[in-house]
């Protein structure tokens, strides 16, 4: 069921920021102006977030390419996010463990495959190190696709520059590649439909799957932490780019360029977010869960990630630290939480796991529940 308590929350927190970022309120700004253009917002993230008037001008930089991989070659099991970051920039299309095993075959239990997302500058392992081997030995057939791979030249910014930084290409394609994913899982497995188990930026192309690429018939569920379903202020960009800045390296004078194409359609108020949620938040059919943490610091305000439910559709919002005020994670330091593991747990089998782990995790460096 829909907490009305977060969904008002919510709401409120989307309307303040979307005004901020289309420029409400701001000096020369009107009623009905038009939704800022991807440099525009490229722009407000580099100001740091200030109200900015838009106008209808400008074009978006660098072309539209984008590539998936199926992850391979299972990776160790980590329950560190910093050490399974490390890992991913060495080994950037390993598999989480526990996934990819194109032999399994989903039981009567758990007729749905799981298929993992993973978030913007991420890849399938160093996002999911920590959850995939428990839910695999929780008895599902777990699947990660590595998708949105783009390089500099075709607009996927300066942190593809690193291995393994997936999640930079347009969404629009990337929800295109999470279909023919799940066609492939489907077809091996003889499912008859997944769940689907995201992460930032993963949350949203799965909804823009569901929304515009034909995916719902094929879906069951959509268990989102931290996603930017509503977009985000992308603050912390600004401040890691002046941080940069700092050390001698102009990097904000990139503007689209650095941030990349899939974050700046992230952002509160951009023409992809506006598109998105045009006709709300779910489709019928489908049972979301979305999860947030009070120390996102990416996808923020956190509220953001929220959503509210439409015809024929059942969400779950969920404060991580609700109930377990010692889990400190962050927006990538929850995917290491034992409290994140058993929400989805939970949602994908209420039956098996109806409790709530609630222990320690440490913001920043994660821990599987311990330093």
């Amino acid at each position: 069921m829909t907490r009305p308590t977060g969904r008002m929350l919510g709401s409120a927190v989307i309307a303040a920021a979307a005004a901020l970022v289309i420029g409400v309120g701001a000096p020369g700004a009107s009623a009905d102006a038009p939704t800022p253009t991807e440099q525009q917002l490229a722009d407000y993230i580099n100001q740091g977030g200030r109200p900015i008037a838009v106008a209808d001008s400008g074009s978006s930089s660098g072309s539209a390419g984008s590539r998936s991989a199926v992850a391979v070659g299972p990776g160790p099991e980590l329950s560190s996010a910093v050490a399974a970051f490390g890992y991913g920039l060495l080994h950037p299309n390993a598999a989480p463990p526990g996934t990819n095993d194109w032999n399994c075959r989903p039981s009567a239990a758990h007729p749905r495959p799981v298929v993992l997302m993973h978030g913007t500058w991420m890849n399938a392992y160093d996002s999911f190190a920590y959850l995939a081997p428990r839910l695999a030995r929780a008895g599902f057939c777990v699947y990660a696709l590595n998708y949105g791979q783009s390089n500099l030249l075709e607009g996927g910014g300066l942190g593809a520059i690193l291995p393994g930084r997936n999640g930079v290409g347009y969404m629009e394609e990337s929800a295109r590649q999470l279909s023919a994913f799940v066609d492939q899982v489907l077809a091996a497995t003889g499912a008859e439909q997944v769940d689907v188990v995201a992460h930032s930026q993963g949350g949203t192309v799965a909804n823009q799957y569901l929304k515009f690429e034909n995916g719902a018939p094929k879906v069951g569920k959509l268990i989102s932490f931290g996603a930017t379903h509503h977009g985000t202020s992308l603050l912390g960009l600004a401040t890691l780019g002046r941080m940069i800045n700092n050390l001698g390296l102009d990097i904000l004078g990139f503007n689209e360029l650095f941030v990349g194409h899939a974050n700046i359609q992230q952002t509160v108020g951009s023409p992809f977010v506006l598109a998105l949620n045009k006709n709300g938040d779910t489709v019928p059919g489908i049972a979301y869960t979305a999860v947030g943490s009070r120390y996102d610091e990416v996808t923020n305000p956190y509220p953001l990630t929220f959503l509210t439910a439409g015809p024929d559709a059942t969400v779950d919002n969920i404060t991580l630290q609700d109930g377990c005020e010692q889990d400190f994670s962050d927006h990538l330091t929850m995917m290491y939480s034992p409290r994140a593991v058993s929400i989805t747990l939970r949602a994908l089998d209420p039956a098996a796991h109806p409790e709530l782990v609630c222990a320690f995790n440490p913001w920043l460096i994660g821990g599987g529940g311990s330093f």
